[in-house]
């Protein structure tokens, strides 16, 4: 069975969120930030050099499509451990209200 690594996240909307990422999970979001992040130094250096709006906005909608794809990962992963624990321990409400809450989060910030 893989490692479980215990990620908080904490705001001030969510006070305690847990989401366990297995360490293969861990690293491939890790990766995939690191990727993102690499990204956004070349749409920094495109901008520092003048080039093309063109050019910029199609980096830009991969650097998004790229953080849609982490946040997907999360998402399932809060599905798959954090609700699908609390439906199992007989309190749906109180999971369904979390995944509530994670939904209403990503959805407003995109």
């Amino acid at each position: 069975m893989p490692e479980l690594t215990e990620f908080m996240v904490k705001g001030p909307v969510l006070d305690e969120a847990r989401v366990y990422l297995t360490s293969d999970v861990e690293r491939d979001l890790d990766a995939r930030l690191a990727s993102v992040e690499g990204h956004v130094r070349s749409v920094r250096r495109m901008l520092a050099e003048h080039r093309d709006c063109d050019g910029l906005l199609i980096q830009m909608a991969a650097v998004k499509a790229a953080m849609n794809q982490i946040i997907i990962k999360v998402l399932e992963r809060h599905v798959e451990t954090c609700v699908t624990e609390c439906v199992t321990t007989e309190e749906s409400a109180e999971a369904l209200a979390e995944l509530k809450r994670a939904l209403g989060i990503v959805l407003k910030s995109s």
